[in-house]
């Protein structure tokens, strides 16, 4: 059997459109994508395919369904297999569990506690007399009932056991809802307590508009320590780096408009959608991966920022949009007038001024290019070779070949590089980080350190923490999404937003204190760090392209139409290569997932 919730995951990211076109010619006509049915013989198109619904309707064969019931009808698939052809096109591993029966998910009791916690939030803001306090807030915000009802948002008391109290009445597991962040403990306390305390709380919803998590934003003045939002952590029904804020209800606008804006916090999304500006969505407080990105390309090609314009923001702003620019999508920047943000905007001047802001985004290389010459950075041979440093990254990271293209050419204008030059660049391994005495020729001579699965996430963090040098060329080869371990990829996170941080923040989960401090602690010589660096990325991303590959193989096994299968074939190919040019024997490492073998010296072999 197929668990539950893989099967929701799968629905959701599916393609209908793509997936019944291998079989049906579809020609789109308004919001939906009609054809010929495959079911009956028919001259007048009477097939249709509704995407923002995810379901199709034969009206002369009366058949209708999801895009599973397609397959089963029309390609005699059993449920299964058909779940399984779907996983392969969507980027979902699916597996069987053996035995497993309908309601056997593991997950079930942490979905429970969450949904309830959820029931428990809302009664608490509507119906509860000291809820009133929330809901001035949000009058105060400008965000009506109506609104606030939609998405959800409740209140969580200002007590310390309000909701602890209420879910042991229940006889909800305890461990459980520490687990999901909903509680917490504290040496010399026997009971735990309510992680979320006055504060109006969002919850965060799968695409299919599951509850996963919250956020919670504090109403009431508090110690300046408290931070203004809180999170759930990561837990065994929640990944931050695979969620986007508001995407359950703003995705059948994404696709209409082909476009999607992206903003930081979550009272901005309740905001837009309050004045009328429904396709945005935010992050969680986290960097962005590529998993969020991949979301994003099922609905859009188009993606506004609409991150902070202060050095934080603007920094989000280019490392997401490079992550954006990798997944085939193309980011633009909208820049609000100082000390604005979407929310204050939205309120001020509605959905036209906000639109109108939009209107005016500016391509991501010609926002990085117009910073730079705002800050004089073209006015030397010296500074022009800075800020080409600055354009790299960008331009590395674009996957779209005509938008890459465009990328060297204007690069190439503005800073008097021959595009030859630049496209040679290119072909180099990026830059690893500052030369150190420890990288001398002695030094090099002796073996790399080895590193493998997580223990190549550990040495990466390890050099990361005691040399924050380190930090933005590990950004500029991967992101928090490459990491496997929930707490190394929250480490790497914070450094990506901090660089210089030198504690967890106080809501940070446990886990995350405890692999933080432990790594402070660790005085394990890293020499050199050039060696040690390199072979730690190295590891980490043949780890990634493993899974990409199998995955690859799995959806080749089962691809019927020759084109599509000649288009997997072409992009195992190119990932092939690009494990190659990462210097590894991907004939040999095959039996070794997560153990790259480096060829660049014949005969010298690192893991």
């Amino acid at each position: 059997m197929i668990p539950d919730n893989v099967v929701e995951e799968v629905r959701a990211r599916a393609d209908i459109v793509g997936i019944i076109g291998e079989f049906v010619q579809l020609k789109k006509s308004g919001r939906e994508f009609k054809g010929l049915s495959p079911f009956k013989n028919e001259r007048t198109p009477s097939f249709c395919v509704v995407p923002s619904k995810g379901f199709f309707k034969d009206f002369s064969s009366g058949e209708s369904g999801d895009v599973f019931r397609f397959l089963m009808k029309h390609q005699g698939m059993s449920f299964t297999d058909a779940v399984k052809y779907v996983g392969a096109r969507s980027g979902v591993d699916v597996r069987e569990v053996s035995g497993q029966r309908p309601g056997d998910d593991p997950w079930r009791p942490y979905r429970e506690v969450v949904a309830y916690a959820n029931a428990f939030f809302q009664e608490r803001l509507w119906e509860w007399e000291g809820g009133a306090v929330a809901r001035e807030y949000l009058t105060g915000r400008g965000i009506a009932r109506e609104t606030a009802e939609e998405f959800g948002l409740g209140y969580a008391p200002d007590e310390w056991q309000a909701f602890c109290d209420a879910a042991a009445v229940h006889g909800f597991d305890e461990n459980i809802i520490v687990e999901v962040g909903l509680a917490k403990k504290k040496e010399g306390r026997d009971l735990p307590y309510d992680a979320f305390r006055d504060r109006i709380t969002f919850p965060i919803e799968s695409e299919t508009g599951r509850v996963l998590g919250f956020g919670g934003r504090i109403v009431g003045s508090h110690d300046e320590k408290a931070p203004k939002y809180l999170n759930s952590p990561e837990s065994p029904v929640f990944r931050k780096g695979e969620v986007l804020y508001g995407m359950s209800r703003a995705k059948n606008h994404v696709r209409r408009d082909g476009t999607a804006l992206l903003v930081e916090g979550y009272m901005d999304v309740v905001s837009l959608a309050a004045a009328g500006v429904r396709n945005a969505v935010a992050t969680l407080g986290t960097a962005f991966t590529e998993q969020q990105a991949d979301v994003l390309s099922r609905y859009a090609k188009e993606v506004r920022l609409l991150f902070d314009s202060d050095e934080a923001g603007l920094r989000a702003t280019f490392r997401a949009a490079d992550v954006l620019l990798s997944c085939g999508l193309h980011p633009s920047v909208v820049t609000l007038p100082d000390g604005e943000d979407p929310d204050s905007v939205a309120r001020s001047g509605g959905a036209d001024a906000v639109q109108e802001f939009v209107r005016q985004s500016v391509d991501v290389l010609d926002r990085k290019i117009g910073i730079l010459e705002e800050r004089d950075w073209f006015s030397s041979i010296e500074k022009t070779r800075k800020a080409l440093d600055r354009l790299l990254p960008t331009l590395r990271a674009v996957k779209d070949p005509q938008l890459r293209d465009l990328y060297l050419a204007r690069v190439a204008e503005r800073t008097d590089v021959r595009r030859e030059t630049l496209e040679t660049e290119l072909r180099q391994p990026v830059a690893v980080g500052p030369p150190r005495a420890s990288a001398s020729a002695a030094h090099r001579s002796r073996p790399a350190p080895k590193v493998h699965g997580r223990g190549a996430e550990r040495s990466l963090l390890l050099l990361l923490l005691h040399d924050r040098s380190w930090i933005e060329p590990a950004s500029e080869r991967i992101g928090p999404a490459d990491l496997d371990d929930r707490a190394s990829r929250a480490i790497f996170e914070m450094l990506l937003d901090d660089p210089e941080l030198r504690s967890p923040p106080e809501d940070a989960d446990p886990a995350v204190v405890r692999r933080f401090e432990e790594l402070m602690a660790d005085k394990e010589k890293i020499d050199p760090p050039n060696r040690f660096f390199e072979d730690a990325v190295t590891s980490i991303l043949t780890s990634e392209m493993d899974r990409r590959l199998d995955a690859l193989d799995r959806e080749i096994g089962f691809a019927r139409d020759e084109g599509r299968k000649q288009e997997l074939m072409a992009e195992k190919n190119r990932l092939t290569q690009e494990k190659r040019d990462l210097g590894v024997d991907w004939r040999r490492a095959a039996g070794r997932r997560g153990s790259p073998i480096n060829t660049s010296k014949k005969g010298e072999a690192t893991s």
